[in-house]
């Protein structure tokens, strides 16, 4: 068995003296772990840490077995991502958040919208904003997609303020307010795209609200796990530059 893919290194494990067990998200295999023999010497360890792009070759005997990577160099953000705390623990929070998707279930255009946010994570004008669709393009894959198009209650499409907390849907500011209070903010970057719209740090914080109540809820809490930690400290570091 072989294949050639491109991939974005999540991390890694020792294997002996001198190997790795590298866990790689690829784009047309998903998430694939390997092993990599000398992963473990200096030229390798930097080429394999975390946030870099690579091209690996997987061999192995059989498909259900661990195989082998072959690595070689792609884009290297190692020393980007140090020299900034919140892209780091931005890349971190991806990370934990890719290792909920089944091992070796392809998602190419996740795979995409990891390598925007990825290229964009040390840029404080639009890494938050990024983040956020990120967010909801992972639940959209797990199958929780939001539909923030319009209103549940009325089907029209003007007027979108909330959205319902049990459906994920939009509902209109008419619609809405009897319910406020137990309705989430739904901010106006994520409307249509939101193009034209540039977030405040309250519409950013809103929309941080937003992913994270539907990842926890429909993603953390049924399998039994904590939100990512990272994903708080990414929160605030990124809201200190909109505010």
């Amino acid at each position: 068995m072989q294949w050639d893919d491109e991939g974005l290194v999540l991390g890694g494990r020792r294997h002996g003296e001198a190997a790795l067990i590298l866990e790689i998200m690829t784009r047309q295999h998903g998430r694939h772990h390997g092993l990599v023999r000398g992963g473990r010497s200096k030229t390798m360890q930097s080429l394999l840490q975390p946030g870099n792009s690579v091209t690996a070759t997987w061999r192995a005997r059989l498909e259900d077995h661990l195989g082998t990577f072959q690595i070689e160099a792609g884009d290297l953000r190692t020393a980007r991502f140090l020299a900034s705390p919140a892209a780091m623990l931005g890349f971190m929070t991806v990370a934990a958040l890719l290792r909920m998707l089944p091992e070796r279930d392809p998602h190419p255009g996740l795979y995409d919208a990891v390598g925007v946010l990825t290229e964009r994570l040390d840029d404080p004008d639009i890494a938050a904003r990024l983040f956020i669709h990120f967010e909801r393009a992972f639940l959209a894959e797990l199958g929780f997609g939001l539909d923030l198009v319009s209103c549940a209650a009325t089907g029209t499409n003007e007027n979108l303020i909330y959205v319902s907390p049990k459906t994920g849907r939009a509902v209109g500011a008419i619609s809405g307010e009897p319910y406020k209070d137990r309705l989430l903010p739904l901010p106006p970057f994520l409307i249509n795209g939101g193009r034209e719209t540039k977030p405040t740090a309250r519409d950013i914080r809103a929309g941080f609200m937003l992913t994270g109540y539907f990842l926890k809820t429909w993603v953390f809490e049924p399998r039994g796990q904590e939100m990512p930690p990272e994903r708080e400290r990414f929160i605030s570091l990124v809201l200190n530059g909109h505010e």
